[in-house]
């Protein structure tokens, strides 16, 4: 009898600790969990940093890749230039109706069309850039060209690449190109 008493007992203080606890839960509307009221969801907020820092570090890489191939440009550094491009024959260039194919003739064609007699390069800017990551080494850029040339002319117009991340760094492996009319 006594040790039913113990366990009449017993019943109600466990009830009472369990309601206790659990009025300190709350549920979470970033998974859908519980989570114990004031504790950070440690790994949703880590894995979210983990995207933003990947995030932070492939916009840094890919700018970078763009920057270096302006500033090569304005020196007439054309094959500098071409060190933002992947340095293979499967390198795509579309522009104005034709496709080149491969590093090397993509050297020549922008040899033949910036760097022939009576030619010159002008001095390029890169606008209005976006970013889209498709994954961790495979990016989508879009943006806007001009060239300023000696005569006051600026060719301008747009682009879209198609970056990917390679041991060298970031490098362009398609480059649709369009003159503005």
């Amino acid at each position: 009898m006594a040790a039913m008493r113990t366990s009449w007992l017993f019943l109600p203080v466990a009830f009472l600790m369990f309601t206790a606890q659990a009025g300190n839960l709350k549920p979470s509307s970033q998974n859908f969990s519980w989570t114990a009221q004031n504790q950070p969801l440690t790994a949703v907020q880590q894995a979210e940093e983990a995207l933003e820092q990947l995030r932070a570090e492939a916009e840094e890489g890919i700018k970078h890749t763009l920057v270096s191939q302006v500033e090569a440009w304005n020196h007439g550094q054309l094959e500098g230039y071409m060190q933002g491009y992947w340095h293979s024959p499967d390198l795509t260039f579309f522009s104005g109706g034709s496709v080149t194919k491969g590093w090397e003739p993509t050297l020549q064609r922008y040899r033949q069309r910036y760097q022939g007699q009576g030619k010159e390069m002008g001095q390029l800017d890169f606008q209005d850039l976006n970013i889209e990551l498709l994954g961790r080494k495979a990016a989508v850029v879009t943006g806007k060209w001009r060239l300023t040339m000696s005569n006051g002319t600026t060719p301008h117009g747009l682009f879209t690449l198609i970056v990917k991340k390679m041991p060298a760094g970031w490098r362009i492996v398609h480059d649709h190109t369009s003159a503005a009319e």
